[in-house]
């Protein structure tokens, strides 16, 4: 399946606000070669649509346990999504 594409919304619990978590993001899925988007969501969580192939997507989602440092990640809930019309570049939504 090398070579396959992917495309993900994640949605990161915990403390992920105010920890420069989207700037995080958008760097981490950069460097991986990811499109897509960040945001923080009002209950505190925040959203990430990832796009890229299936290793980077993987390797990004493993990331996201983790998170930036003063992050604290409770839970990653993922939902796949057509890989389909995917974005160009990563950015963070205000």
């Amino acid at each position: 399946m090398a070579g396959q594409r992917r495309k993900v919304q994640a949605r990161v619990y915990g403390n992920v606000q105010g920890v420069g978590f989207r700037a995080w993001v958008r760097g981490e899925a950069t460097g991986l070669g990811l499109a897509g988007w960040v945001c923080n969501e009002a209950d505190g969580s925040v959203t990430a649509q990832i796009a890229g192939l299936d290793e980077a997507v993987s390797t990004m989602i493993e990331r996201l346990w983790k998170g930036p440092a003063g992050a604290s990640v409770s839970k990653v809930d993922v939902e796949e999504l057509e890989a389909e019309n995917a974005p160009v570049g990563f950015r963070i939504v205000a």
